[in-house]
């Protein structure tokens, strides 16, 4: 690989620094088959890691952290919805015709279970319904700067309109993460949830592997189609230092990020700095 500065920055607003991450070992990054990927350093969006951070993607089920971000904006958590249909494609958390539940519930099933039926719920409930709803999303992508994404749906379907980057699954995540109630959802491994008698129970599951297992990791989002590969967006804190790690179309989206992840805390010191 060629050889790349230590650290770049990203077009974020950035506050007074105080710390950034420096590689004191001069170890390279472990090689990764993710056709794109990135590491950051989350406080100063310093850049420690990066390999076509640029490329236009696929985002898979990536795409419900916004999702997310706009069913936070519009709705409220006790908000009650009736499912009016089903969307069955792909990963459901299981929703019923004629069910009334609460929009908490919901997205616990689009974040923790990866929902499709739950976006889709989201979505068509919106004023204006989901093609509103995917609107709201590029209003929202504008707003955040992210000039290399459009969405087309909010589950992450395949479609030619449908991409992202690393880069804008990065300053999308860290905007997310300003929502502790997403932080709180986006951590959690297994939970019950029910309709709003209690009698319709849905069982979720994290898909993320790496809960539980790679120290301080608290979530982001899974991700897969057969056309996207695996992606995985990643929040990991240690010590204080906190970062997000960003892999796409790759063969094994949990390996590489563990491997990433350890690289970064393994090689790298927090340093004192000053702008000027």
């Amino acid at each position: 690989l060629p050889k790349q500065p230590i650290a770049r920055y990203l077009e974020f607003g950035l506050p007074e620094l105080s710390q950034y991450p420096v590689n004191i070992t001069g170890k390279r990054a472990p090689y990764l088959t993710a056709l794109s990927c990135l590491a950051i350093d989350l406080p100063s969006k310093t850049i420690i890691y990066a390999k076509n951070p640029d490329y236009q993607l696929l985002p898979a089920s990536t795409t419900k952290i916004m999702t997310a971000l706009v069913s936070f904006n519009h709705y409220s958590l006790d908000q009650v919805i009736k499912i009016k249909r089903v969307n069955g494609i792909g990963q459901r958390m299981k929703l019923e015709k004629g069910e009334e539940i609460a929009v908490e519930n919901l997205l616990y099933g689009l974040l923790v279970q990866s929902g499709n039926d739950a976006a889709y719920v989201l979505a068509e409930s919106y004023p204006g319904g989901a093609e509103k709803f995917v609107e709201a999303m590029n209003v929202k992508a504008r707003h955040l700067h992210l000039n290399s994404t459009h969405f087309a749906n909010p589950a992450g379907i395949d479609a030619p309109n449908h991409f992202t980057t690393v880069h804008d699954l990065a300053i999308l995540s860290a905007e997310a993460m300003k929502n502790p109630v997403f932080l709180k959802m986006v951590a959690t491994t297994d939970i019950d949830v029910s309709d709003t008698t209690g009698e319709i129970k849905h069982s979720l599951t994290n898909i993320n592997k790496l809960l539980g297992k790679v120290a301080g990791l608290k979530g982001i989002k899974t991700g897969w189609t057969e056309n996207s590969g695996e992606c995985l967006v990643s929040y990991t804190e240690r010590e204080g230092q906190k970062i997000i790690t960003v892999v796409l179309a790759s063969e094994d989206r949990f390996g590489e990020t563990e491997k990433l992840i350890e690289w970064v805390f393994a090689n790298h010191e927090w340093e004192e700095t000053t702008l000027h």
